[in-house]
């Protein structure tokens, strides 16, 4: 079938099931732009307001549904500003697919109005990058990049496409890559490890005080069910990572909550009592291992990632073992004996009750004072019953929400862990909302995150998307004031915010909005949100010099986690 390289392209997008993309058009990608109007009945658009917003609406609508996001942008400064979404799904793990258009190929290195070296900046923050000036390459390429941003880790994609080959006609025909090639020297082996599964076993089964942590891992590969079937089986008490969260719910006589900077008082204090520690989907992160050369210092330690780049990157491993979490849970499984760890159990409730009562009880049922961050963020849990798909920001409301909201469903909680980019909460949730509309999504964010992505509200009102956005507003860029205050005495330098009125700026985009600063109205206003049947925003007010605590400051061991 003849056609353009442009009409190729959504072709190639609706033969890989695409529905939606995000994107913003300009001069180098006008062509497909041309090209979408013809299929807008089978490819639905979504006309960001930033590229920036297109690749974290990408990224959230990838991490909502499990699918493969995509977005689009121009040449130039179109697609450098995707470049820090696709730094923060490499960093996270998340399959995008971003296409850019680039000035035609004869003018490739003559500094032509909008051209950018895409490539270049593209290599350390992509699973692959390519371009494309040959139109006849358009779907074997795509569907590469479409393969390759789902194939074992899971990570972003770039494909540069010249504006002459947008234009040029081509021959079409459209095959998924995996039958392109053979696949038997690279299936089922091409990640897999599992030589090590008997020694894991054996650690597991002789341990006395056994751990284990949940990563993002779990959660890409649905293995939750097995994870907490190898919990029940072996008695391990379980944490679950930043991006862990919703792997294990909440009141499972298991969990431990979440280790890490901002995680709780057991999850960190008795990591260096552990005997044996099993990592499942995790890479061991600075902000969950604090002082590495003192972490799990009494462990051995078994890693199970479908990287096998992460083995022994940073801890040194007994047993490692590469494969994707449910493919190694489910041969673990009947190798593990049957086991309770009462005693062990419970050195975590002792320490449950001391942050309860040195930090848990004031943060979430403050008596006066302001409202805290901590009791709007429950509040908002026990409205919505820990149902909802929670899209947080970064910063202090970023660790109060993933310490409060009480997360019952698997794959419920998305926030921007490795990379730690302000601003994408917004447009994420717009991208997750708008590929489950089956659910309640709700933003929470700070009024800096906010103010980083905000030009994305007049998207969320012309799509209409029923997305809850939350603002815990203190005024401040909380964290890095909360560092100021406890590590460079005191010395506030630029960290107050004198704020619009975020009430009036969100009714400017025809949102309606609703501001509470009393404890009293607080639950009511909630509620009103929720009940919205479409868009809405809640600005909290809350108190404005609150530190977030437990906190394994830089530097630290986990076991120097602090209270106060």
């Amino acid at each position: 079938m003849k056609m353009t390289g442009a009409h190729a392209i959504c072709e190639s997008l609706i033969s890989e099931g695409v529905e939606i993309i995000f994107g913003y058009p300009g001069g180098a990608i006008m062509p497909t732009y041309d090209a979408l109007y013809d299929v807008r009945d089978r490819l639905k658009h979504v006309l960001v307001r930033h590229e920036q917003g297109a690749g974290h609406a990408a990224q959230g609508y990838a991490r909502a549904t499990g699918k493969v996001g995509v977005a689009l942008a121009t040449s130039g400064p179109g697609s450098t500003n995707l470049v820090t979404a696709m730094m923060d799904a490499t960093m996270d793990s998340t399959p995008i697919v971003c296409i850019t258009g680039q000035v035609a190929s004869h003018l490739l290195g003559t500094d032509a109005f909008q051209e950018s070296d895409i490539m270049g900046m593209s290599i350390p923050a992509t699973k692959w990058c390519t371009q494309v000036s040959d139109p006849a390459e358009i779907p074997a390429v795509l569907a590469k990049a479409f393969h390759i941003a789902q194939d074992g880790r899971p990570g972003p994609v770039l494909v540069d496409i010249t504006k002459d080959a947008q234009i040029s006609e081509m021959d079409f025909s459209y095959q998924h890559h995996i039958e392109t090639i053979d696949t038997s020297k690279l299936y089922p082996h091409k990640y897999q490890d599992l030589s090590q599964l008997e020694l894991a076993a054996e650690l597991l089964n002789n341990a006395k005080k056994p751990f284990m942590l949940l990563g993002h891992g779990v959660l890409i590969s649905q293995a939750e069910k097995q994870a907490v079937e190898l919990a029940d089986k072996s008695g391990i008490p379980t944490a679950c990572t930043l991006l862990g969260l919703s792997a294990m719910a909440p009141d499972h006589e298991l969990y431990v909550g979440m280790p890490g900077m901002h995680g709780n008082y057991g999850a960190n204090l008795l990591t260096n009592e552990a005997d044996v520690i099993i990592a499942i989907g995790m890479r061991f992160d600075d902000r969950i291992t604090g002082r590495l050369d003192q972490y799990g210092s009494k462990a051995k330690f078994i890693h199970i990632d479908i990287d096998p780049s992460e083995m022994n990157k940073n801890v040194l491993n007994t047993a490692s073992i590469v494969a994707d979490a449910g493919v190694a849970l489910d041969a673990l499984l009947p190798l593990v004996n049957e086991q309770k760890h009462p005693e062990w159990i419970a050195e975590y409730r002792r320490c449950d009750e001391i942050e309860y009562k040195k930090v848990i009880k004031n943060d979430i049922f403050p008596t006066k004072g302001p409202l805290h961050m901590g009791e709007a963020v429950r509040k908002i849990s026990d409205l919505t019953s820990g149902d909802a798909i929670v899209v947080s920001d970064v910063g202090q409301h970023q660790m109060v929400t993933a310490r409060y909201y009480n997360y019952r469903n698997p794959n419920s909680h998305i926030t921007s862990g490795g990379l730690g980019t302000m601003g994408f909460s917004l447009p994420a949730a717009i991208g997750a909302q708008m590929g489950r509309l089956d659910k309640q999504v709700i933003a929470i964010m700070g009024d800096g995150g906010f103010q980083m992505n905000l030009q994305e509200m007049a998207t969320l009102h012309q799509e209409g998307a029923p997305l809850k956005v939350v603002i815990l507003n203190n005024s401040h860029l909380g964290m890095v004031r909360q560092w100021q205050e406890m590590f460079f005495d005191e010395r506030y330098s630029f960290v107050g915010m004198e704020n619009p009125d975020f009430v009036a700026l969100s009714k400017g985009f025809y949102v309606d909005a609703e501001r509470v600063e009393d404890r009293e109205d607080l639950e009511g206003a909630i509620q009103r949100m929720l009940d919205a049947p479409g868009p809405r925003l809640l600005e909290v007010v809350v108190q404005n010099m609150h530190n977030v605590f437990p906190m394994v400051a830089t530097g630290d061991s986990v076991s120097q986690v602090r209270l106060d």
